[in-house]
């Protein structure tokens, strides 16, 4: 379908061809809140390789699946949802991640000479359990 892409930006009349649709099906989906092409200083409109792999998306939804642009619009808010809600995943993860290593310290000196090291985890002790109230004396 698409052939090689540089790191430029793409004139509306190139973009049609190389996708064979017509520029009117792309100022629709411009319209319709689906693309969002930068613009030159001559009010051109310029299509970048992040605004294609999005058209190429459009298409296949449209094309192979059959799903019209209320769909797509649907479609494409769940996966840019789904992206964010990924990446506050991946910070939760490394935050605990990090929290974690904190929180290790090296074993025992009996754990010291063993082949793999032993690391014992440190856990914060909450103000109403057994071991607060016994260390209170």
């Amino acid at each position: 379908m698409p052939k090689k892409r540089s790191k430029a930006a793409y004139m509306i009349s190139s973009v049609a061809e190389q996708y064979e649709i017509h520029p009117q099906t792309l100022r629709l989906y411009e319209r319709e809140g689906l693309l969002a092409p930068s613009r030159s200083d001559g009010n051109t409109r310029l299509y970048t390789d992040d605004d294609l792999q999005r058209l190429e998306v459009i298409l296949k939804l449209t094309r192979e699946l059959g799903v019209n642009l209320a769909g797509v619009e649907i479609i494409l808010n769940m996966r840019e949802k789904m992206e964010a809600m990924q990446r506050q995943m991946t910070e939760f993860v490394n935050t605990l991640n990090n929290e974690f290593i904190s929180r290790a310290k090296p074993a025992e000196p009996a754990g010291q000479n063993s082949l793999i090291p032993v690391l014992s985890i440190t856990r914060p002790v909450a103000v109403g359990s057994k071991k607060a109230n016994s260390k209170r004396g």
